[in-house]
């Protein structure tokens, strides 16, 4: 351990992006009969690992108390697949099981499931992106009934197997504790989506919900959500990017409401949100324990915005705000002044691409010498090309209010590039005063020689560690 610059644990052995070689496998596994308290062994982000694991595995007999075992991107071979799957058996407490970003797995899934005892104490599956087939998906569908302890299956990014999923969802009621499933981008249809919401009546205790990134669902929500609704303790819903329809979100706007224990509800990228005839937006009023909400990419209208406005006057626990490309925001703002006013633990405020103007720059600075926004941590004003340099000064002058900011990003747009106004100086002082500041974005802003020199000053006689990306 000292020799890989890592300190010594008889219970958690963690060797995370150490450039492990071969040898340094074998040398690990002959540690393994003296370290019998073992409970934790991560070697993920090692790619020589590959091809290397039976080594290891052979020793596993002496770590019986094995719980977790992580081996994400390591290039495992279907040889280190058969050689984990024989390993099953002599690791009976294991409980974490962590073999994303190893390409090589698809098509070979069965290799390590067939291996799996009855019984099995697994807690926590993650198979991200590791390239699975629809035949890799009815493997894993056929062990689920082994792993009834199962709380959180991961999936995503393996965009082959949403041609399974109906079988993987048949399949679901033998986990009922299950509390996380995570299927981005996982290539389901509408028919996927069915057989998904058929699963959820067993599904109790779930408590995050990811579908996004899967295009092809839009259109499906009005045969399939007849038991989304009975999710009392769901608490993270994700949507995004799932190409939505206006008849979908008809259906959604009835059925979402009615979650109430939602804390996080992403419905980003989904251009119908905002032009429903029967807004959800409204009825997030329903939903006073949400923290998140992200509505980035919405096709907002002013009447779609207004009605969000209204609906957040009532999210007191509101921490995390995206209205990121809403044109509509952009001299508008005002709008939201009263739910921001409310807002006493808003943390990060993403207003990307939103066509503000000076007047919307002030509004936030007035709100926060006024006592409002006190928590913000984040704030997000990039591609907003249209503020003129006198609002970015108005707003410069009062940022030294935002007294917990740890990050901004003022950022121009891609195609842009324009001189830094006198601001600049303002901004430097304002940051001398923010003692959490750590990270401003200014790409596409160009410096002059002597702001250049004014940077370099900051840099050195503050002595902080300020990472400007400009």
């Amino acid at each position: 351990m000292q020799k890989l610059g890592k300190k010594p644990n008889s219970k958690n052995l963690d060797l995370n992006n150490c450039a492990l070689s071969a040898a340094d496998v074998t040398e690990l596994a002959s540690l393994l009969p003296f370290l019998p308290e073992l409970e934790e062994i991560s070697l993920s982000w090692n790619g020589r690992v590959g091809g290397t694991l039976k080594a290891l595995t052979v020793q596993l007999h002496h770590v019986n108390l094995l719980k977790v075992l992580r081996l994400n991107n390591c290039r495992l071979t279907a040889e280190d697949v058969t050689s984990l799957g024989e390993a099953f058996e002599i690791v009976p407490q294991l409980e974490e099981l962590d073999l994303s970003w190893n390409g090589n797995i698809g098509g070979k899934l069965s290799l390590l499931t067939k291996k799996l005892q009855k019984g099995c104490k697994i807690k926590l599956l993650k198979i991200t992106d590791c390239n699975l087939t629809a035949k890799d998906g009815e493997s894993l569908a056929a062990i689920l009934s082994m792993i009834p302890n199962l709380e959180v299956l991961d999936l995503s990014i393996n965009k082959h197997i949403g041609c399974s999923m109906k079988v993987i969802a048949q399949d679901l009621k033998n986990v009922p504790g299950l509390k996380e499933l995570n299927l981005h981008m996982c290539g389901l249809k509408q028919d996927s989506l069915q057989g998904l919401d058929a699963a959820l009546q067993h599904l109790a205790e779930l408590r995050k919900l990811d579908i996004s990134c899967n295009k092809e669902i839009g259109g499906g929500f009005k045969d399939s959500t007849a038991h989304l609704a009975s999710l009392k303790n769901l608490e993270v819903l994700d949507l995004h990017q799932c190409c939505v329809t206006e008849e979908d979100m008809t259906i959604l706007s009835q059925v979402i409401p009615l979650l109430s224990s939602l804390q996080e509800l992403n419905l980003s990228s989904n251009k119908n949100v905002g032009v429903s005839s029967d807004p959800l937006l409204g009825r997030l009023r329903f939903l006073p324990n949400l923290k998140s909400v992200a509505i980035s990419n919405c096709g907002l209208d002013e009447e779609s915005f207004s009605s969000l406005a209204e609906a957040a006057l009532h999210l007191p626990e509101l921490e995390i705000l995206d209205l990121s490309w809403n044109k509509c925001v952009g001299g508008n703002l005002k709008l939201l002044l009263g739910a921001l006013k409310l807002a006493t633990e808003i943390q990060v405020l993403r207003l990307s691409s939103c066509n503000l103007v000076a007047e919307d720059l002030a509004l936030l600075t007035l709100l926060t010498q006024d006592g409002h926004l006190a928590r913000l941590r984040k704030l997000d004003l990039s591609y907003n090309n249209n503020i003129s340099d006198e609002g970015w000064m108005v707003f410069c002058q009062g940022l030294a209010v935002f007294k917990e900011l740890s990050e901004m990003d003022v950022s121009l747009r891609p195609s842009s590039c324009r001189d830094c106004g006198k601001w600049f100086s303002e901004l430097l002082a304002a940051l001398t005063k923010l003692p959490a500041f750590a990270e401003l974005g200014m790409q596409r802003w160009v410096l002059s020689e002597s702001q250049q020199k004014q940077l370099e000053s900051f840099n050195q006689d503050n002595k902080r560690n300020v990472r400007f990306d400009c």
